[in-house]
């Protein structure tokens, strides 16, 4: 992954996210999804404003199902900010930038 962009997994997941002390957001994703394609390039512009701020990842769910299980994850992408170790906030398929990041700025601080 790309810069600050971390990639998350089943293994990883409790460490990472739900024990993170600061928010998460994670993008679950796969590689044979467009959409999930197009959010790249976002994902890794908000995993750069938000250093120190918000750890922003990605959860290939072809290759972590329990994850996914875990959130319901129905559709891909689908963004969840996670904060002290719950989700708090989830949007749906392909968003623009500032509407993502009006989404952290709800949980950062």
């Amino acid at each position: 992954m790309a810069g600050n962009l971390q990639e998350f997994s089943d293994a990883t997941f409790q460490d990472d996210v739900l024990s993170s002390d600061q928010p998460v957001l994670v993008d679950f994703w796969a590689p044979w999804c467009g959409p999930c394609k197009m959010l790249t390039p976002t994902i890794e512009a908000l995993a750069e404003k938000y250093v120190g701020k918000v750890k922003v990842g990605k959860l290939n769910t072809d290759d972590n199902r329990q994850a996914a299980i875990n959130y319901q994850i129905n559709s891909i992408p689908t963004l969840i900010v996670f904060k002290g170790g719950k989700p708090v906030d989830r949007i749906l398929g392909l968003q623009p930038q500032d509407r993502i990041a009006a989404l952290l700025d709800k949980h950062i601080g």
